[in-house]
């Protein structure tokens, strides 16, 4: 199983373990050979299945837990340890971490840190990553009106279009999301009813709560009433972002355009964050603007990529090469303009790889997804060398 983790776990309390093989059954790219319910045994079993993580929940007799820990970091060095307790004092954490842990969990484990602590010590003795975790695209836009949705409902049926993913889209629009409405939709659930449950969800019932496309995509949409989108707090979201984490390869996310506390929550989580512009005078103004506000967060400028939308949508439109000298960064992606086409998928809620897959759009969103799955690598566009910024006038020829 190319990609697969492979986890063997120890608890001697039937509950706790019960519930923790209840959240790694359910997450893709996750195998689980063994579980034990006594640490005298524990060994063996590493000897026989030689998992790439072992949990041991220490809590039963932290006595033994931490002989068992000790003797398995020196004999199975690969085998990525991971401790579960109650206990949070430091020295228990120094100790587990002394024995040979690479993680320290606190028990009751939640499924945002579980799938955290997998992410660090997924790593085989040849150093290469193999991750349990889902793949965030965000999709955001440099101003109303290029593209958002359509973009980014499109990317996700074209992610889900192989069967070996597993894709949900979040709509974080929250006043005037419409992913709904370009699928054809009508969902039981919203991205309310599952923060505002996110405690009791495992990922059985996460899935329950979403809504299926034909396609695959699995569908989260904005609330329905605009006056319950402070209901939902950055810390909620980000627990239902770490739980469908665990159990979708690829998420896709929808921004506002008001780049809210959620959809910066939304940004610093991401792998790739698409940027979306068109070659006009007010998109790229933006976009410079965008970039030099989200250099407060870390780690957000490096992962935005300048998508730009409609590209020869007219003779009037800059030209790349001018687009990329203002912006002062290569455009990652083109996505040729075909607004017949669009207007007429949105308006019968059927996406392109439906409805006009030999359409050179469709092709660039398709091969745009294989770019950012890192899979199947599109060829890079041209680049054009970096120059410094000028002044917005030069588009006036002055």
């Amino acid at each position: 199983m190319s990609g697969t983790l492979r986890i063997s776990i120890c608890d001697p309390n039937e509950t706790t373990r019960e519930n923790l093989k209840k959240y790694l059954i359910g997450m893709e790219q996750i195998w689980l050979e063994a579980d034990c319910s006594r640490y005298e045994f524990f060994t063996e079993i590493v000897s026989q299945t030689t998992p790439d993580v072992a949990i041991i929940d220490i809590d039963s007799n932290d006595e033994k837990a931490m002989q068992l820990v000790e003797k398995i970091a020196k004999t199975y060095p690969d085998t990525g340890i991971i401790v579960v307790s109650c206990r949070t004092d430091g020295q228990m954490i120094l100790r587990a971490m002394r024995a040979g842990a690479r993680e320290f969990l606190t028990s009751p484990v939640q499924i945002d840190e579980l799938v955290g602590s997998l992410d660090r010590v997924a790593s085989t003795s040849d150093g290469k990553q193999r991750s349990n975790a889902g793949s965030i695209i965000s999709v955001a836009g440099a101003s109303g009106g290029v593209g958002n949705t359509s973009i980014a409902v499109n990317l996700a049926v074209a992610l889900a279009a192989r069967p070996d993913r597993s894709v949900v889209l979040i709509d974080l629009d929250l006043a005037l999301g419409d992913a709904d409405v370009f699928l054809d939709m009508i969902p039981d659930y919203t991205l309310l009813d599952v923060a505002q449950n996110i405690s009791r969800l495992d990922l059985a019932l996460l899935r329950k709560s979403l809504t299926k496309h034909e396609s695959g995509v699995y569908l989260l949409p904005r609330p329905v009433q605009i006056e319950d989108i402070s209901s939902i707090s950055n810390e909620d979201f980000k627990r239902v972002l770490g739980l469908l984490k665990a159990s979708f390869t690829h998420l896709v996310i929808d921004l506002s355009k008001s780049y809210s506390r959620l959809d910066i929550a939304a940004l610093e989580a991401s792998k790739h964050i698409l940027l979306l512009t068109q070659l006009d005078l007010p998109c790229l103004r933006n976009v410079v603007r965008l970039l030099s506000s989200l250099e407060v967060y870390e780690g957000v400028n490096e992962k935005i990529h300048v998508v730009v939308n409609r590209a020869g949508l007219d003779k009037t439109q800059i030209s790349s090469a001018k687009a990329e000298e203002t912006i002062d960064r290569e455009i990652f992606w083109r996505i040729p303009n075909n607004y017949p086409v669009i207007s007429e998928c949105r308006n019968n809620g059927v996406p392109l790889l439906q409805n006009a897959k030999n359409a050179a759009i469709t092709h660039s969103i398709c091969e745009l997804a294989e770019k950012l799955s890192g899979e199947s690598p599109a060829e890079d566009e041209a680049a054009v060398d970096k120059k410094d910024k000028k002044s917005w006038l030069k588009f006036l020829g002055k």
